[in-house]
């Protein structure tokens, strides 16, 4: 059971992981996550020297690997401040793993106070930024797709819908396998293609059987698997990164 989580009150400053599908890929969604955060009043500082967090390597077995793409991440964060992660996944293996992986070496101590550390931007927008919002775009209906890391390893499976429940124009539609996997999962949809392209279908099957044209996710690696088969398909849905989706109604 994941313990309770007692937030604290919202800072001056946090730093930003921005993760390596934002930097590669989506870089606007990551500038919208630090933009929503700055529009509250908060200092933003985003570590030039961060890259991987390690969990590819780590969910792939390779945990030596991990431990050193890991351990040059622990020192970017000297200040007490809280380290805001826009995806589940990475902040998943950051709160959740770094603990487990740097168990009984000389980076234990610290492995555990980053991780203590750590918060997805949604979570840290609703329980730490206590972010209001006002929708100023027209009405839409739109579907979630909560990634399986920030539902089962973060304990997050609510805090996206909760944002997207205080937007005024938005119907928020619940899919038929809203708790169901994409079939990403990083490296696994490399390594099992043919499971994870099925299991993609009929995650796309049941958006579409919402009637929204769009879908909006706190995760980059859902993101781009759920688009890119409706793009493949040919349909008209499309997706966004929470963070942009919110910056742009309420800008």
């Amino acid at each position: 059971m994941t313990p309770v989580k007692l937030y604290p009150p919202k800072p001056e400053k946090v730093y930003f992981f921005g993760t390596c599908l934002i930097d590669l890929f989506y870089p606007e969604a990551g500038m919208d996550g630090i933009r929503l955060l700055e529009r509250e009043g908060i200092e933003v500082v985003y570590p030039q020297a961060q890259t991987c967090c390690g969990q590819p390597a780590y969910t792939s077995g390779y945990h030596d690997e991990a431990r050193a793409v890991a351990a040059a991440q622990l020192d970017l964060f000297p200040e007490p401040w809280p380290i805001v992660v826009p995806s589940g996944s990475c902040g998943g293996m950051m709160r959740t793993h770094y603990p487990q992986l740097f168990a009984g070496t000389e980076h234990e101590a610290r492995a555990n106070e980053v991780a203590g550390r750590i918060y997805e931007l949604t979570e840290f927008l609703l329980h730490v930024c206590q972010l209001r919002l006002e929708d100023r775009g027209q009405p839409e209906k739109v579907a979630m797709h909560t990634s399986c890391s920030a539902r089962r390893e973060m304990g997050l499976g609510e805090t996206g819908p909760a944002l997207l429940a205080r937007m005024g124009q938005v119907e928020l539609v619940e899919q038929a396998r809203a708790t169901e996997c994409c079939g990403f999962g990083g490296t696994f949809a490399v390594r099992h293609p043919e499971v994870s392209a099925a299991m993609v279908e009929d995650k796309t099957q049941a958006i579409e059987a919402t009637g929204a044209r769009r879908f909006v996710t706190s995760d980059c690696g859902c993101l781009m698997n759920i688009a890119g088969r409706f793009e493949h398909q040919g349909k008209a849905v499309s997706g966004e990164h929470i963070a942009s989706y919110l910056w742009r109604r309420t800008s």
